[in-house]
């Protein structure tokens, strides 16, 4: 007796297909199940069945000598292949994969993440997936849809397939596009090389079934392959064409958690298709789908504050389906849907659409796997640290503020940083809603990506455990640092993820690459790193005290060697310095301390000498001569600010550098650097913005061009409070004359008026007694008071 195969071609991802599969293997019942994917995956195909394992999952396989060198295999709920495998697991009949097995596809240089897998939009695979590539020559969607006279060819397979409910007779929709396929492969739409092996392997997987005593044999694969499966050539023949593959690789493989996100993306581990939520929806929903659909984009809409009601959802359902019918549609299909949520819930706007489409068509949805799926010991233990510190993977982004003062939060903290030295970004740091300066809040945005499981065995060369892991990693990169601010950024990682075991390591390969590192900008863009991780000793309980001779050495060199490193810089170099100086000015104070025993200067004196240093150093006999006058505006502005020069010198030395002996762009480089800390100083001091005006106004018009640019660049740069000001004082002038006081009807003041506002501002500021004869206040204009300096003092 001649065992029974029959051809199961689908699309890979599409609902219709998933129901036609369940329908025809319950009418079929085979006694074997054979599936397109990896026959690596044989041994843990039971734990698709189990209580724990959620779609969307994938097949992941990776060379065990290279890790990065691995592919994925999607499963959704509404995938054919899934729906297959758990009707076996469920019948307890026997579920085999038979496409090429993973270990040659890993064995190319390049291999194809998704080369004609479940999941995967390959290239050969023109009836499965939405614009097959170079592999095929043709369309097979698009062809079969333009013969049925339609333009789009999407819309016509979910019409014809995707929608269809299963009739009587369930195989009969495989056999029509069997045929269909057929056709088109004898048309010239020839198969590659790659298809070629993958056919011939499969047909030696559907010869060993036969000869295992299966009777009733179901195979389930792409519907482009059907044709070569259905037509046997001789054994020979393909035992020829698999003799020319590459020698396999070793390899592992297991199941990791997938999401829908994923799944729509047509690039890099992807499946591209473009409505994954949609589709999982017309697969499970029960009843009409069109109305659960609108009934949810509608509860979607009013969590975000639309005013949406049930009878908007009643006119969307009733527009949609009018529009099926005016298009010649069987169903409402995903454009009609979104057509009438776009119409009657979202006003016509695109911005409210963009969310349903984001949350409901694409979707978030994050599979689970069992954990008694194999998984390298570095898997294992960021999954038990995820479990004990409750940071559950979510595939949305997810912002979250760590307070380092809590025991839990600082070991998320250092989980979180780990993984960034291992290259996994689950978490990126964020700028906090909560305004806070201190150290003792960290804030980070969350988002679990699938590939993440490919990188932990990638990272799993460095150790068994997270910690261990970062650590090897840390060191192997001390090692290969090239620059000085590689090794203090990686320091500062170091402390933040807590890795005590990995600092002396990199601290030997710092101190030793900055005792001999004489470029003054590269130890300026290192000290900040370094000085920053001093910090985290106090609130992370990390000894930080082997980093302070090495910040302290790298500061004395800089205050050496800044002014000459600064000398003839062009307008690049000037801006990068600048950059470099307010880093180092940032920091510097706290590394101050009282002077030495042999009484030298304190360092933030001496860093104090250095900018003064740069402030005199003018260019003499052209700009190469000097330093720029963008530098030593900046040190003059960064002195003023600490107190460290009175505005009177100030204003001397801006009146030196605007004179007319000075070149006029070295004059506005002076003016950028003296201004980009802020332009409150021009408001407070009018001889300073009397000098810049007197200056601006005097310069001929061709030095007026060429500077222009570099001013409009300054002043753009300060507030707007600032530079309306600013114009409005040299609208009025004389800039030398304090501001005029204003006039008007708002100068007149209710004396009456003000006494009685004053016990309400008393309670506000806190201040004893509230009664106007004992007013400790002075009236400056309408409604605004202020206390007298002495009892501001006394308060």
């Amino acid at each position: 007796m001649s065992a029974e195969v029959t051809l199961l071609g689908v699309r890979h991802h599409g609902p219709g297909s998933a129901r036609a599969v369940g329908a025809a293997l319950e009418r079929l019942r085979p006694d074997v199940v054979l599936i397109e994917g990896p026959p690596e995956a044989d041994p843990i195909v039971g734990l698709a069945g189990d209580k724990e394992m959620v779609p969307p999952v994938a097949l992941l396989a990776h060379a065990v000598d290279d890790p990065a060198r691995a592919a994925f295999w999607p499963f959704a709920a509404f995938s054919p292949e899934w729906v297959a495998i758990r009707y076996g697991l469920d019948a307890e009949v026997p579920v085999r994969f038979i496409d090429l097995p993973a270990a040659y596809t890993l064995a190319a240089d390049r291999p194809d993440p998704d080369g004609g897998v479940p999941g995967g939009t390959s290239p050969s695979d023109g009836a499965e997936a939405q614009g097959a590539a170079a592999a095929v020559a043709l369309d097979p969607i698009g062809a079969l849809a333009e013969a049925a006279g339609h333009d789009d060819a999407e819309r016509w397979w979910e019409d014809v397939v995707e929608h269809r409910a299963p009739g009587a007779d369930a195989p009969a929709p495989f056999e029509a596009l069997a045929e269909a396929m057929g056709a088109l492969r004898e048309g010239g739409a020839g198969a590659g090389r790659r298809d070629d092996l993958r056919e011939a392997y499969m047909r030696g997987q559907i010869r060993a079934a036969r000869r295992a005593g299966h009777r009733r044999i179901a195979v389930v694969c792409g519907a482009w392959h059907v044709p070569a499966l259905a037509q046997m050539p001789t054994v020979a023949h393909d035992r020829a064409l698999l003799a020319t593959l590459p020698k396999k690789v070793r390899t592992e493989i297991t199941w990791v958690p997938w999401t829908h996100r994923r799944l729509s993306q047509h690039t890099g581990y992807g499946a591209g298709i473009a409505s994954p939520g949609w589709y999982h929806h017309l697969f499970a929903a029960e009843g009409d789908p069109l109305a659960r659909w609108m009934t949810r984009a509608a509860g979607l809409l009013r969590e975000e504050d639309h005013p949406v009601s049930s009878a908007h959802v009643i006119e969307a359902v009733r527009l949609a389906r009018t529009l099926a019918v005016m298009r010649g549609r069987p169903l409402a299909g995903l454009t009609e849907t979104l057509d009438a949520v776009r119409s009657v819930m979202c006003d016509g706007s695109d911005v409210p659409l963009a969310l349903v489409h984001d949350r409901l068509v694409i979707g978030d949805a994050l599979g689970e796997v069992p954990e008694a799926a194999p998984a390298v010991p570095l898997q294992r233990d960021l999954a038990r640290l995820q479990r004990s510190l409750r940071l559950t993977p979510d595939p949305q982004d997810r912002e979250r503020d760590l307070d380092l003062r809590k025991e839990n939060d600082v070991a998320r903290s250092r989980l979180l940083h780990r993984l960034r030295l291992l290259g996994i970004d689950w978490g990126t740091p964020s700028r906090s809603a909560v305004n806070s300066t201190g150290t003792f809040r960290e804030s980070w945005r969350l988002r679990w990506e699938p590939e993440f499981a490919v990188r932990v065995v990638e990272a799993a060369q460095w150790g068994t455990t997270v910690e261990a892991a970062a650590t090897g990693r840390a060191v192997e990169r001390a090692a290969r640092a090239v620059e000085l601010g590689e090794l203090t950024a990686l320091v500062e990682q170091c402390l933040l993820a807590g890795l005590r075991d990995a600092l002396p390591a990199v601290m030997r390969v710092l101190a030793d690459r900055a005792a001999l590192d004489t470029d003054v900008a590269q130890l300026a863009g290192s000290l900040p790193a370094l000085v920053r991780a001093l910090r985290y000793g106090d609130v992370r309980g990390t000894d930080s005290a082997a980093l302070e001779g090495v910040a302290r050495g790298l500061a004395e060199r800089i205050c050496v060697g800044l002014p000459p490193a600064c000398t003839g810089l062009d307008t690049e170099g000037a801006a990068a310095m600048r950059r470099s100086v307010d880093e180092v000015h940032a920091v510097i104070g706290l590394l101050e301390d009282a002077p030495g025993e042999d009484g030298s200067d304190a360092l933030a004196d001496r860093w104090a000498a250095t900018l003064r240093s740069l402030a005199l150093r003018e260019p003499s006999g052209g700009p190469a001569t000097g330093v720029p006058g963008l530098l030593r505006g900046r040190a003059v502005r960064l002195l003023l600010d600490d107190g460290r020069m009175d505005a009177a010198e100030t204003a001397r030395r801006m009146g030196l550098v605007l004179s007319t002996a000075n070149a006029p762009a070295d004059a506005a480089g002076w003016v950028e650097g003296l201004l980009s800390g802020g332009g409150a100083l021009l408001l407070h001091d009018p001889l300073l913005l009397g000098l810049l005006d007197g200056w601006l106004a005097g310069v001929s018009d061709e030095a007026f061009t060429d500077v222009l640019p570099l001013l409009r660049r300054t002043f753009s740069g300060l507030e707007a409070g600032v530079r309306r000001t600013v114009g409005e004082r040299v609208a009025a002038g004389p800039l030398g004359a304090p501001a005029p006081a204003p006039t008007g009807p708002a100068t007149a003041l209710d004396q009456d008026r003000a006494d009685a506002a004053l016990p309400a501002v008393a309670l506000l500021l806190g201040l004893p007694g509230t009664a106007p004869a004992h007013r400790p206040y002075r009236v400056v204009g309408p409604l605004r008071h202020i206390p007298r300096q002495a009892d501001r003092r006394g308060a």
